[in-house]
């Protein structure tokens, strides 16, 4: 019979031990929550986290740290005192740029909150950019004279609103957050002077807002604003809640996950309006470069209701060249063979996704799903992570 063994480690060690067959959990504000992925991010900038009589923390300037005001950026955070949430409550911390390169690795965790303690401070997922994604193509839509309803149930209003900014300015987030009023003030006029598209941002508290909300907020919105979305971005479907399951209830993950993608079809049709929202991958998925409809995590049954599905695929080498895999999984208007895959730029700092030259998408082919190294034992050892 296997125990589970409490011990210290760092971050960098979870690869070693996932490829020798350890199952692993990891301390949270949440409990023990399991770890199902591991990334190699490369060399970044680094920023550190200073907290009275706690370890530093290093990390790279997209690390998201959970402050009294919601979820922060080390960018976000650097050179300001916020309260942030440690093992022993909120204590006053702030984060400085060392303007060294550091390799950075990071993890993500099996749990709706998606977050987990760093040195004793709660932290977030490592993330491929499935918000950065939406930012970007909400703020496309806007340029293209389309009313925009964005619903966020991970990240605070505001830093929803500072991604799209950044991106409709073409600005850094440096370079926002230090633009002096006049100047802001003037590059929204210029952006209002080329679109009629309107944004609304609206944001529920995590796991709490089902269809129901969205309804009421789509007809308060309506009556009070006279504003009729074109596009509706729900960011994301799996820490929504249903509206048919009652909370509490003893239904598993493919039953509910699947309930909660049906109501959003269901609300898309009603309102005869597109709705764009996202879901993590499984374990296996998150480490392979060519993730299939099967790397869905919790439920099949989110696959099964979409009618367009396509993965964002993130590796070292592409981190290198600044781009992102796209591979369609699922199309049910087209042949998703057509244009299977392809690579576009990103450029994380304002939050932009841009065309790469014709040549970058030479030799992309169905290379087969690159599986984790099996245990040599069928038998899994067992391990907690603090």
């Amino acid at each position: 019979m296997n125990e589970w063994v409490e011990k210290e480690i760092s971050i960098a060690e979870v690869e070693t031990l996932f490829d020798n067959g350890y199952e692993i959990e990891v301390d949270s504000p949440d409990g023990w929550v399991p770890v199902d992925g591991f990334v190699n991010k490369g060399f970044w900038e680094e920023y550190v986290l200073h907290i009275e009589d706690m370890p530093n923390i290093s990390c790279n300037e997209n690390h998201l740290f959970e402050t009294s005001l919601g979820w922060y950026s080390a960018l976000q955070l650097c050179g300001k005192t916020v309260n942030i949430l440690t093992k022993d409550g909120y204590k006053q911390g702030f984060v400085k740029r060392t303007f060294e390169k550091i390799p950075i690795v990071d993890i993500s965790v099996d749990h709706p909150n998606h977050r987990y303690y760093t040195e004793g401070v709660s932290s977030h997922n490592t993330g491929v950019g499935k918000s950065l994604f939406m930012c970007h193509v909400a703020a496309s839509c806007l340029n293209q004279g389309k009313n925009v309803l964005y619903i966020t149930l991970e990240l605070a209003e505001e830093e929803v609103a500072k991604r799209i900014d950044a991106n409709l300015m073409n600005v850094t987030f440096d370079d926002l957050m230090e633009m002096p009023k006049e100047m802001y003030q003037k590059k929204m006029d210029s952006i209002r002077n080329k679109t009629d598209g309107k944004l609304f941002i609206k944001e529920y508290p995590t796991a709490s807002a089902s269809t129901i909300h969205f309804k009421g907020l789509l007809n308060e919105l309506n009556l009070k604003k006279s504003f009729v979305p074109d596009v509706i971005f729900v960011d994301y479907l799996n820490i929504c809640t249903s509206a048919r399951i009652k909370p509490g209830s003893s239904v598993n993950s493919y039953t509910f996950v699947k309930s909660i993608a049906e109501e959003l079809r269901g609300l898309a049709v009603e309102f005869s309006v597109p709705l764009f929202s996202a879901t993590q991958t499984t374990r296996t998925g998150f480490v392979s470069s060519d993730v299939g409809l099967e790397d869905t995590s919790e439920s099949f049954g989110l696959p099964a209701t979409a009618d367009f599905m396509f993965a964002l695929i993130s590796t070292e080498e592409l981190q290198e060249l600044n781009q992102i895999m796209i591979k369609q999984l699922k199309n049910r208007y087209n042949d998703p063979t057509l244009n299977k895959r392809f690579v576009v730029g990103i450029d994380r700092s304002k939050m932009r996704l841009y065309d790469v030259e014709e040549s970058a998408q030479k030799d992309i082919v169905d290379s087969g799903q690159q599986l984790l190294t099996e245990s040599k034992s069928n038998k899994f050892k067992q391990l907690k992570v603090i």
